[in-house]
């Protein structure tokens, strides 16, 4: 990774958020999806990412990870050009993603799920495991149990602490709510909340719950057509204005 010089912030960005997307072009093959997406989020806060399926929210996480190429543009961590970097390298940097979907290794108890995790990054703390347990208890009494036969709510519980066992400096979540019962999404708030409290952990949350969102949130981005149509602070934020803006 190389220092870059901070470029002119656009709306939703800051000069100090320990993640800068710059002006991002971006897409799957010969599909552009991402048109100058500028984004920010803050050191220790969570930004939420909303809008509508197809806006190309996922394909923002996809391409901050390195899984997607940025076409134009800059993807800027901790103050370094991260834009070229391998996967492994971003993950490595302290960048974790929870994909849609709750990927896990199905036929894999959900011990053998986190140990994967540090086994794969011998560099880890041991404590990385029992630290994740500690927030979604739920799951300690199943560490026996196949991945593949959790609940769905288990299963996005046991989807984040894999990605927590990694201890990352920035977790991306992308619609950890989606088609979870009322009871478990209320224990992902809360464990997100707790996750706001530690030092050094920041958030970059695609979700489609607003009220969800944005009771975590500290900054805000609404995403319409591949592009960041607005964005800013929760704080004051005016009663219905990002619902207005997710019904355009």
């Amino acid at each position: 990774m190389t220092a870059t010089a901070a470029a002119p912030a656009a709306p939703g960005v800051r000069d100090d958020d320990l993640l800068r997307v710059e002006a991002v072009d971006g897409g799957h093959g010969s599909t552009a999806v991402l048109f100058g997406v500028s984004l920010g989020v803050p050191r220790n806060g969570l930004c939420c990412l909303m809008g509508r399926n197809g806006v190309g929210k996922s394909t923002v996480l996809q391409t901050i990870v390195g899984l997607l190429k940025a076409r134009r543009g800059r993807i800027v961590f901790d103050g370094d050009d991260v834009t070229k970097l391998k996967p492994y390298d971003r993950a490595r940097a302290g960048i974790a993603f929870v994909p849609q979907g709750r990927d896990c290794f199905p036929q894999l108890t959900v011990r053998e799920n986190l140990r994967v995790v540090q086994e794969a990054r011998r560099d880890l703390p041991k404590s990385g495991i029992d630290d994740a347990l500690d927030l979604f208890p739920r799951l300690k009494p199943l560490l026996d149990r196949p991945a593949g036969f959790l609940s769905g709510g288990q299963m996005q519980q046991l989807a984040i602490a894999r990605a927590l066992v990694t201890q990352p400096r920035l977790l991306l979540l992308d619609e950890p709510t989606e088609g979870i019962q009322p009871n478990i999404i209320l224990e992902i708030e809360d464990a997100i909340e707790q996750l706001k409290r530690t030092a050094g952990l920041s958030i970059l949350l695609v979700e489609q719950y607003v009220d969800f969102a944005l009771r975590l949130a500290e900054r805000y981005a609404v995403m319409d057509g591949g592009r960041v149509i607005d964005a800013g602070d929760t704080a004051g934020l005016a009663d219905g204005h990002v619902r207005r803006l997710l019904a355009v």
